[in-house]
C-alpha cells in the first residue's frame, strides 16, 4: 500500500543537527513533489520545506531558511531533511507529505532542549 515512513528524530541540544529520512513505498515516488511539514504541541501544522519531482526546485519556510536542507534520492525512493543550528522552537513532530497522493507519514518527534 501507499506508505511514507519517517525516521531520524530524537533529542538534540540547541545548535545541534539531525537528519530526518522519509522512505516511500507503494507508488512511483519520482513522479511526485513532496514536502516536510511539522506540528508543534498546541500549534497548527506548518510546511517546512518542499522539493520538486526531480529535486531541481526547493522551497523553505522563512523560519528554517539557511538552516535546513531538503533533498531526495529517487533511486532509493527516499527524501531527507538535514537540520542544522537547531533551536528550541524547532521542537515538533516532523512528517513527510505527498499532497497529490494525499498521503503523509506518521511523523518523527524532534525535541530541541538543553
Amino acid at each position: 500500500q501507499v506508505q511514507l515512513v519517517e525516521s531520524g528524530g530524537g533529542l538534540v541540544q540547541p545548535g545541534g543537527s539531525l537528519r530526518l529520512s522519509c522512505a516511500a513505498s507503494g507508488f512511483t515516488f519520482s513522479q511526485y513533489s513532496m514536502s516536510w511539514n511539522r506540528q508543534a504541541p498546541g500549534k497548527e501544522s506548518e510546511g517546512v520545506a518542499s522539493i520538486s519531482e526531480n529535486g531541481g526546485t526547493t522551497n523553505y519556510a522563512d523560519s528554517v531558511k539557511g538552516r535546513f536542507t531538503i533533498s531526495r534520492d529517487n533511486v532509493k525512493n527516499a527524501a531527507y531533511l538535514q537540520m542544522n543550528s537547531l533551536k528550541p522552537e524547532d521542537t515538533a513532530v516532523y512528517y513527510c507529505f505527498v499532497a497529490r497522493r494525499g498521503v503523509r507519514g506518521q511523523g518523527t518527534l524532534v525535541t530541541v532542549s538543553s
